[in-house]
């Protein structure tokens, strides 16, 4: 079996191919550009590894896998367009250093690249995953418009803001273990155990990065320090601050929603503040642990021998390991 190190290495090396293949001339410049920003490669490499869970054969599982992940980076560019996001992995993005009309068409043809990725594997296997491709594209469509809709709301739930996150950010990764999952030749109940893993940790994985978008290391992280604030964002510690709130806290609260100060440190400062006050980043990491051993549980459901699933336990652990 493959390290993870090694399945790592293997996406890498198909990505470099892949923007060497595009060149750096017109509209694939910044689809290089936005690869070449890096990243850990959780989604592909999690596809890979649930693939080699079933199968030691990881020659059709590669480009499946990068696919995913040129998906993935399509809808970055066009989330940082949407949100005004000046940083992505600590650097410009792509809408700043060129423009908006360059990282939308740009986006265009990642989406198109995809599919072609997405085909090469084996004949006998492209419709099923490509049925759950489109499912998966469409719903992170249907998340991304909630989350528009989110800013026009005031009384966003928990329940509504769980459901936007699944849809925006974790059914990519379900989807990614259960196309690895059928590449390896997995069963229909193990697909849904790959599904049900790669959905928990997902919304696991996205509750870390609201807390780390405002209690993190920006240096570390590689974003904008509390954009999240900064853009009044309805994430789950505004959401629950608002329900807990009382008072001046909440007097506090509603000061500060909609203003968008030139220098925003003070509205940062003060929000943040309520936030550890109520103790809702407490809430929030518990529900993180909650999703994270939800995702263990559907892994240990497989009928798999326990040291095939080694490497892909590690990988979920890293993914919770972050600066925090």
């Amino acid at each position: 079996m493959q390290t993870l190190e090694e399945i790592q290495q293997l996406v890498n090396d198909r990505i470099d191919l892949y923007i060497k293949k595009n060149g750096r001339k017109n509209i694939y410049e910044p689809i290089g550009y936005i690869l070449s920003l890096g990243g850990k490669r959780l989604r592909p490499a999690l596809s890979v590894m649930s693939s080699q869970l079933f199968s030691d054969d990881l020659s059709y599982s590669i480009s499946p896998a990068v696919a995913i992940e040129v998906f993935h980076n399509f809808t970055l560019m066009h989330d940082d367009i949407m949100d005004e996001a000046p940083l992505r992995r600590g650097k410009p993005t792509v809408h700043i250093k060129w423009n908006s009309n360059v990282a939308i068409l740009s986006g265009d043809a990642m989406m198109i690249q995809a599919y072609q990725l997405l085909a090469d594997t084996k004949p006998e296997i492209f419709l099923p995953i490509l049925e759950v491709f489109n499912k998966t594209a469409l719903e992170v469509c249907e998340g991304q418009q909630h989350d528009m809709d989110f800013e026009k709301r005031s009384n966003v739930s928990i329940e509504e803001y769980l459901e936007m996150i699944r849809l925006k950010t974790s059914v990519l990764l379900a989807g990614a273990m259960q196309i690895g999952a059928i590449i390896g030749g997995a069963d229909k109940t193990s697909q849904k155990h790959m599904y049900h893993f790669g959905e928990n940790l997902g919304i696991a994985f996205q509750l870390l990065d609201d807390y780390l978008d405002v209690f993190g290391d920006e240096s570390k992280v590689g974003k904008q320090k509390a954009g999240d604030i900064i853009a009044d964002k309805k994430t789950f510690l505004l959401i629950k601050a608002l329900e807990r709130a009382e008072g001046d806290d909440k007097d506090v609260l509603q000061y500060w929603l909609g203003k968008k100060p030139k220098d925003p440190t003070e509205k940062v400062r003060a929000i943040s503040a309520i936030f550890k006050k109520l103790k809702v980043d407490e809430d929030l990491l518990e529900q993180v642990n909650r999703y994270h051993s939800a995702a263990i549980y559907e892994l240990k459901k497989l009928p798999v021998f326990e040291e095939r699933k080694a490497s892909l336990l590690q990988l979920a652990e890293q993914m919770l390991v972050r600066q925090h």
